[in-house]
This record gives structure tokens, sequence and C-alpha cells, in this order.
């Protein structure tokens, strides 16, 4: 095993609204709010909920961590969120330049940091977690969620070659 790179970890999320805007850049206004499946997000609403998770979610989290880890930890519903904030009609320029605008905010506060990778804390789901594990997992839900935009940009090109099938680009 390595030694945890704090740095590089950083500069992945620092990387995140440029990958964003190319995993949407292109996009129809069509596709960017077409969903495969009932309760499925369309491209649109995870855009959102990458800008509500970094509003809320992983800073909020990580500076209770390292400065009150007793500190309950709000409560997040990301599925209830989409529906109860309207994800499905906002618009997605300003919700890009929301997310720019709070990452940075988020790359600067952990530039700034002192940051103990072992700091703990005990989740009620998750048990002993670690400042580090916390920062990774930051890091690599910005990943999760550029598949998923893949995987639907994917199912989108599918549905325009219906019914001819596209088996010849290679398994998704």
């Amino acid at each position: 095993m390595g030694a945890m790179d704090p740095q590089g970890l950083i500069a992945r999320l620092e990387s995140g609204p440029a990958l964003l805007r190319g995993a949407l850049a292109g996009i129809t206004e069509d596709e960017l709010r077409w969903s495969p499946a009932e309760g499925a997000w369309s491209a649109l609403e995870v855009a959102c909920h990458l800008l509500d998770e970094e509003r809320e979610d992983f800073r909020v989290r990580l500076r209770l961590l390292l400065e009150e880890p007793d500190a309950e930890w709000p409560p997040i519903d990301p599925p209830r969120w989409a529906k109860e904030r309207g994800y499905a009609d906002r618009d997605l320029k300003p919700t890009l330049k929301e997310f720019e605008k709070e990452r940075a905010a988020s790359v600067a506060w952990l530039r700034g940091l002192d940051f103990d990778p072992d700091r703990r804390k005990v989740h009620p789901k998750f048990g002993a977690m670690t400042a580090g594990s916390l920062l990774g997992a930051w890091a690599a839900h910005d990943v999760l969620h550029l598949r998923q935009l893949a995987k639907l940009r994917y199912l989108y090109v599918k549905r325009l070659a219906d019914p001819h099938d596209i088996g010849y680009a290679g398994e998704l």
C-alpha cells in the first residue's frame, strides 16, 4: 500500500468542472432532459446533483470531521432533493457555472488545510471514516457520475439508432 496523495485528490477535484463540461459538450436540450427509465436521472439531474453535493455533502462533512468530529452531520437525501428542488426544470448553464464556483471554493479551502487524513468519525452507516477516506470518496464521486453521464449518452445514441443494432460500437 502506498501513501495517500491528498494533493493528487485535490487536483482531481479541481478538474471536475472541466470534466463535467466535457461530458456534456454538444448535448441537445432533448438529450439533456431525457431519462432512460422512470425514476432514473437525466444528464441535467446528474449535474444538479453534483452541485448540491458540493454545497451540502462532501465539503460540509469533511469540514465537520476535521473541525467538529462530534457534531452530527446534516442529513442528505439526493433522490428527494431531485424532486423537491426541481432538478428536471433547471437550466444547465447556470448550474454548471454555480458548480464551478462552489468547486473552486472547495479546492481553495482544501489547499489551505493542514490536512490530517487519519482524523476519524464514526458514521452510523459506514462505521469509522477517516478524513482521507472522505476526501477519496469525494474525488471518486465525480468519476462515478462521469461514468453515469457516459452511459446516459450511450443509451441516447442507442435510442436514436433504434431499431438498428449498435453492438458494433463495443460493449458498454
